[in-house]
């Protein structure tokens, strides 16, 4: 099975000069919690809630005029819409991501898988139990 038959294609994205308000608002109205920041076609990096408020909020910044570009969260983990979804699950597990974006040859986004599309359309829970189980792993030790 290829991303592509899974993916979500609606996408909302952002461009890097909007506001976090307006960036949040977004997120809010679509119940989303990160968007895609792109520049035309080409796509920069992403904005999350978590950067929204830990980066900016934390910091005292004011959302109604800093730009999204000044939080997000740059270079994207995708893969292309051709991929085999055991190799986005393979990245997802290895990046410890949510979701990837997906992009098309001609490196234009087209859509979002995440892991709740692995396991609607997955068939193998093997598969899907190892992803999350990758993603939701610590990626720091604590010291003893």
């Amino acid at each position: 099975m290829e991303v592509h038959e899974i993916m979500t294609r609606s996408v909302e994205f952002v461009h890097p000069e909007t506001t976090l308000q307006e960036a949040a608002e977004r997120m809010r109205l679509h119940d989303l919690g990160f968007l895609p920041v792109c520049d035309r076609e080409r796509v920069l990096g992403v904005v999350t809630d978590r950067d929204i408020t830990v980066r900016a909020t934390a910091a005292g910044r004011d959302s109604e005029i800093t730009a999204v570009r000044e939080v997000m969260t740059d270079g994207a983990v995708f893969c292309n819409e051709d991929d085999d979804v055991r190799s986005a699950a393979r990245l997802m597990r290895e990046r410890q991501v949510r979701r990837l974006l997906v992009l098309d040859h001609a490196h234009r986004l087209v859509g979002v898988v995440s892991l709740g599309d692995l396991a609607s359309a997955a068939h193998d829970g093997e598969m899907v139990g190892h992803t999350l189980e990758g993603v939701t792993e610590p990626s720091w030790a604590p010291e003893t």
